[in-house]
Formats: C-alpha cells, structure tokens, sequence
C-alpha cells in the first residue's frame, strides 16, 4: 500500500486535469464537428474572421465551401465557419 501512496498525488491530478481540460475540450471538438457536418446550401452563416454571408456549395475533395457576400464569393475552408444565422436571419424578419 505504501507504493501506491506515492503516486496517489500524482494519480488525482492526472484525474483533474483530465476532468477540467481533456473532457471539455473533446466535447467542443465533438460539437464542432457535429455542427459541420450539419451545414447545408442556402444556410447564413457566420466565419470566425466575422465574414457573414450564404454558402452556395460544397467541395468534400478539398473540405472548402463557397460563401457569397455583398460584395461577392469567397472561398473558405469549411473549419473557419463559427456559427450559423438561418434562424436568427428568419425571427429577426418575422
């Protein structure tokens, strides 16, 4: 039991650190990926740099989209959409 007692600190942390940074962060990863995949043509949808615009398509082969804008069509990876304003744009209307 006394071999076990040394290595009981560093045992708890390991379990904290996990419990505090790994699960959090798996379960952002997890809800990231989910929102992706859910992504479809015609949604509003917001970029992490703040671009707001619509996608227009899709290209799998290279994990991109193309987003229209006021000011035309851009190209983004499909990663840097941070958020999606369908139903924002739509409430905000009614």
């Amino acid at each position: 039991m006394e071999g076990i007692g040394q290595f009981m600190p560093f045992i708890l942390m390991f379990v904290v650190v996990y419990f505090f940074m790994i699960a959090p962060q798996m379960k952002r990863a997890k809800k990231e990926k989910k929102f992706n995949a859910e992504l479809k043509k015609g949604d509003r949808v917001v970029t992490k740099s703040g671009l707001h615009g619509k996608i227009l398509e899709f290209n799998d082969k290279d994990s991109t989209c193309i987003i229209e804008t006021m000011s035309g069509k851009v190209k983004f990876e499909r990663s840097s959409i941070s958020m999606e304003m369908t139903d924002k744009v739509n409430k905000a209307s009614v």
